[in-house]
């Protein structure tokens, strides 16, 4: 049934075609650049891993360049949800094509819980709009244990935080809440030219696979709360930069040392201030 579903895929009219004939273009209010390049999108979907099993979930799918790749490439349930109705009209042919293995949801994605959309084991695939990307991913990791795996677009910027190690100048607030629930790795940069219409900055995919259980035992609000603080203030000693929180003697009450720079500690470190200011420590 899957080499059936992909050949029919494969004979679709163009991607450009299908969008002028819909007079569909990209509106820059919701964010989108679109895809249409079946040899990238086709390799942005093998990069999501095995797509046989489950539910593909993808958000954004506009007139449906990611959407054909994800189903070329063997998916054999996928989840799309879009705000913009204008793309019903353009993916109706590929919803045809997909005989039941494509459902086009239309709505907001920071309105739908993805956790229990679909059948697991769940992964998200998606171009995400540049101005929410970081918000929703943010949203997904508050149950991380719904998703098998997510591969994410983001413009390149916001990808090198997601996989910074720390000591390096991308290492921040994000790259700490990231690699505290998954591991992280860059999958491909993406040039401009790629998209249309091509934005200004280049674009990276990422994989996150979330962890069994986080990196290390926190509270999640405590570790929030701790990296923000610390790296408000990236470049001055951590007693600088959480002396609100209990400076020295919170850090001292987590082993370390207050004339460290945030960006030099590891995300296991940020967990043990995370615990102290959790467990009360003395200001």
């Amino acid at each position: 049934m899957t080499a059936d579903i992909a050949a029919r895929v494969a004979a679709l009219p163009p991607l450009r075609e299908a969008i002028a004939a819909a007079g569909m273009s990209a509106r820059k209010s919701l964010g989108q650049n679109f895809l249409l390049d079946l040899n990238l999108t086709r390799r942005i979907a093998r990069g999501a891993g095995d797509l046989t099993t489950g539910t593909t979930i993808e958000i954004g799918p506009g007139p449906g360049g990611l959407t054909r790749g994800l189903l070329l490439e063997g998916a054999t349930q996928v989840i799309a949800i879009e705000r913009d109705r204008r793309a019903a009209e353009v993916m109706e042919p590929l919803i045809a094509a997909a005989d039941g293995a494509l459902t086009l949801i239309e709505d907001d994605a920071l309105k739908v819980d993805l956790a229990t959309t679909g059948s697991p084991p769940r992964r998200i695939v998606a171009n995400l709009p540049y101005n929410v990307g970081t918000r929703l991913l943010l949203t997904w990791l508050r149950t991380p244990e719904a998703f098998e795996s997510l591969t994410l677009m983001f413009q390149r910027e916001v990808a090198d935080r997601l996989v910074a190690a720390p000591g390096s100048d991308a290492y921040g607030r994000l790259s700490v809440l990231v690699g505290w629930l998954c591991e992280a790795r860059k999958v491909m940069d993406v040039p401009p030219t790629a998209f249309t219409p091509p934005p200004k900055i280049w674009s990276s995919v990422v994989r996150l696979t979330p962890r069994a259980t986080p990196l290390a035992p926190a509270d999640r609000p405590a570790l929030e709360t701790i990296t923000e603080a610390a790296f408000s203030q990236r470049r001055k000693m951590l007693r600088q930069s959480l002396k609100r929180l209990g400076g020295d003697a919170l850090i001292r009450a987590a082993g370390l040392d207050p004339t460290l720079r945030p960006e030099r500690l590891t995300i296991e470190e940020f967990c043990r201030l995370a615990n102290a200011l959790s467990d009360g420590a003395p200001k």
